[in-house]
């Protein structure tokens, strides 16, 4: 039960990164301390895409959930469960990696164009 729970957890954290990676811009150009964090994770992000490597909270989710139920075909909450379906969409690789670059260019543009204003 415990297990379930925390991974339940981790599937939340990995969607709000996301969320954060795609619209932290918006709050980093009004606080240096979150510009930094959220270049940072865009770099980390885009390293793990280009390298083709899985996110360490991918990792975790897998290892809770099978702590918690190997055999379970649903693991999960209702609400978790969909938002593993927005978190792991089934897209070809190369567009995963376009999207990436998009959304770095987008945040640079953002950062560059504050900065000008």
């Amino acid at each position: 039960m415990v297990y379930k729970a925390l991974a339940d957890i981790v599937v939340l954290t990995h969607f709000l990164w996301i969320t954060f990676l795609i619209f932290g811009a918006f709050l980093g150009v009004r606080n240096r301390a979150i510009r930094i964090f959220h270049i940072s994770g865009l770099f980390f992000a885009t390293i793990v895409e280009l390298s083709d490597w899985y996110c360490p909270l991918t990792y975790m989710e897998v290892w809770l959930k099978s702590k918690s139920e190997p055999t379970a075909v649903y693991t999960g909450s209702f609400i978790v469960h969909y938002l593993e379906k927005i978190i792991y969409i089934e897209t070809p690789r190369y567009l995963v990696i376009i999207a990436t670059v998009m959304l770095c260019a987008f945040n640079l543009w953002a950062y560059l164009s504050k900065k000008e204003r």
